[in-house]
């Protein structure tokens, strides 16, 4: 199974290994998870604390057992983090196609992965919310300045700043 949520990637696998720390050992209900998270990383409300902790659960860095949500034993290594955008996040397969097929000249941007997938996003996503669009436009900035992040994608003329609409991308070194 593919999980939707896409947080705001981090500068560095530094940060997102303190995301991952501030998962309890000890198993914990998604509540205590998500105030835990909030508390130690900052987060401005419980909903991003919750795609927080199913991201780290697609990346394999927490697991969700009977009796609640763990961190896992696991590094979040480049290759780790690769491992779980491509099985665990919706839409990394498609994205990773069209990173593969973009150029320097014509290189993949949000708004381009936004069209290309557009079809294929949930269709209760589409009737629950009115801005559906844009909401998935900002989730595919995101997913590119993850991908970016683990050398999946390479911004074209500059750093990957999720916030760039028009900022390119094409294949990274990894992929």
């Amino acid at each position: 199974m593919r999980l939707k949520p896409v947080p705001e990637p981090p500068a560095d696998l530094d940060e997102l290994r303190e995301h991952q720390r501030a998962v309890p050992l000890v198993p914990g209900d998604t509540d205590d998870c998500c105030a835990r998270l909030r508390r130690r990383r900052d987060l401005p409300d419980r909903q991003t604390a919750n795609d927080w902790l199913a991201f780290l659960r697609a990346l394999g860095l927490a697991e969700e057992t009977s009796r609640g949500f763990v961190r896992a034993d696991a590094e979040p290594t480049p290759e780790r983090v690769r491992e779980g955008l491509r099985d665990g996040v919706l839409l990394v397969p498609e994205a990773l196609a069209a990173l593969r097929e973009a150029s320097p000249d014509d290189p993949l941007t949000p708004a381009d992965l936004f069209a290309a997938t557009r079809e294929r996003v949930p269709r209760h996503d589409r009737a629950r919310n009115p801005d559906w669009e844009a909401a998935w436009r900002d989730r595919a900035a995101r997913l590119l300045g993850w991908l970016a992040l683990v050398d999946l994608a390479a911004p074209v003329d500059g750093d990957p700043d999720p916030a760039a609409v028009d900022l390119g991308y094409v294949a990274g070194d990894a992929l």
